[in-house]
């Protein structure tokens, strides 16, 4: 919730989805009349000697109407284009929605998964350590060699750099998580299943078709490029308004004839109405080259549809490869868990009769390990497969999901409403949609600390499903 609330890749995408939003009135106004006044004052500094009037100062105040006829399809085709970019404008907010919410669980499943295998590495290392003393106990009575000690003591020294390395990865997790949600990570729980996921591959295909937002957007571009092509056709029409002026002057009294017995009317008032046609003759070929750079920007869109639809059909088919070999992947490595739990069991009972030596239960405890490691790293990539999918086929927003209790986002009324639409999402320009890391004062060493101990899943039954 926090990241839906405050992430700025999100909250910058609404704010551009509001700014689209608002190409519709841009375009309808130019269909709608228009009403100027104007008011001026003057003082005339310098006269004529030989004006019949000599007037000294002036006011004057006009008021001027036009109420469009005909536009020649230019303002009724911008306004479709404008309507078309503002569905493709939601299609990129969904868009945004999902990539982000991909990434958030992405790096969720990545701060579980290395604080699992930097438990499992601490759990190894305490293993490692009473197989020393008690080799060095055995050592001691004649029952093992020097060789033995050794190979002990390297393998627990490996146990311990590969626990360092497990701890970097942990705190890069970490990190990345607290660059995406803008919180940092505490107390994580383990995910809750998907809902949605399809049976086969084309049913995801049909849904992906039929829901993908950036398919969607780009569809709606294309829309917009025909629209544009009719507007552009437009300026080689005649356009018709009806007009209407009024006029005021008033020299305030300071009209005075030079003709004896002359007088003239200090205020004047005038009024107009009538119809005004442009007609176009020659404009030097703009039309035409408007015309053809819309006709090439259309076909450019096209081949934007296809080439997007190329590319929903491939992520989506990939993303449901993935997930089925994933779901293979746990299903190996718990069976290879179980197995490796079973031969360590043995190992350490032939050890103890003699028929097997220490290098041999050594072995057997990293192959544990490995297996471990192998089948949470397995479940990780089956969740963030998962969630790939539901992405390409264009169900990873937050309704489809029913992640949060609170209000949604809604574009639609943020379009018939901006000024009163989702006020916590509106911020002022300038301002910043939530601390940055500096003021969180964030330190790397307690959240390792606090992730390792709160965030344990079972490697073999908690599973990341």
């Amino acid at each position: 919730m926090a990241a839906y609330q405050t992430n700025p890749s999100l909250t910058g995408a609404r704010a551009g989805l509001r700014a689209t939003d608002e190409g519709v009135p841009i375009a309808k106004a130019a269909a709608r009349p228009a009403l100027s006044a104007t008011a001026d004052y003057q003082e005339f500094v310098v006269r004529s000697a030989n004006s019949f009037s000599a007037p000294l100062r002036a006011t004057n105040a006009s008021a001027n109407l036009s109420v469009p006829l005909f536009q020649g399809g230019r303002v009724k085709n911008g306004i479709r284009a404008a309507d078309a970019r503002v569905n493709s404008g939601r299609a990129n907010l969904r868009a945004t929605e999902a990539d982000l919410f991909t990434a958030i669980v992405s790096v969720y499943m990545d701060v579980l998964r290395d604080s699992a295998i930097a438990e499992l590495n601490a759990q190894n290392i305490r293993v490692l350590e009473v197989n020393l003393q008690a080799s060095r106990d055995r050592f001691q009575i004649g029952d093992l060699t020097r060789t033995d000690v050794a190979q002990s003591e390297a393998r627990l020294e490996l146990a311990r750099g590969q626990l360092e390395l497990a701890r970097s990865q942990l705190v890069t997790s970490l990190e990345n998580y607290l660059r995406f949600v803008g919180i940092p990570a505490h107390e994580l729980e383990q995910p809750s299943e998907l809902p949605g996921l399809p049976a086969t591959v084309d049913a995801a295909l049909a849904i992906a078709l039929g829901n993908n937002p950036l398919l969607i957007a780009a569809k709606a571009d294309s829309a917009a490029a025909r629209y544009d092509i009719r507007v552009a056709e437009a300026a080689r029409l005649p356009r018709l308004s009806a007009v209407a002026s009024s006029n005021y002057n008033n020299y305030l009294g300071s009209l005075i004839s030079t003709i004896p017995g002359r007088t003239f009317l200090q205020a004047q008032r005038t009024a107009t109405v009538g119809l005004s046609a442009t007609i176009p003759l020659y404009q030097g070929g703009l039309p035409g080259a408007q015309v053809r750079r819309a006709q090439a920007l259309s076909s450019q869109s096209l081949e934007q549809v296809i080439f997007v639809e190329r590319r929903v059909v491939a992520e989506t088919r990939a993303a449901f490869t993935r997930h089925l070999a994933t779901e293979a992947v746990i299903r190996s490595s718990r069976a290879a868990v179980s197995a490796n739990e079973l031969a360590l069991e043995g190992v350490r009972a032939e050890n103890s009769v003699g028929t097997r030596n220490v290098l041999d239960v050594l072995n057997a405890q990293q192959e544990l390990l490995n297996s471990r490691v192998q089948l949470v790293t397995a479940q990780r990539d089956a969740y963030v497969a998962s969630f790939a999918l539901l992405a390409a086929m264009g169900r990873a927003e937050a309704g489809d999901l029913g992640l949060f209790g609170g209000a949604l986002f809604q574009p639609r009324l943020g379009y018939r409403a901006p000024a009163t639409n989702d006020r916590s999402q509106i911020r002022a320009p300038g301002e910043a949609s939530g601390l940055g890391i500096a003021e969180q004062e964030v330190s790397a060493e307690p959240a390792i600390s606090r992730a390792v101990l709160t965030a344990k899943p079972d490697p073999v039954r908690g599973g990341s499903r």
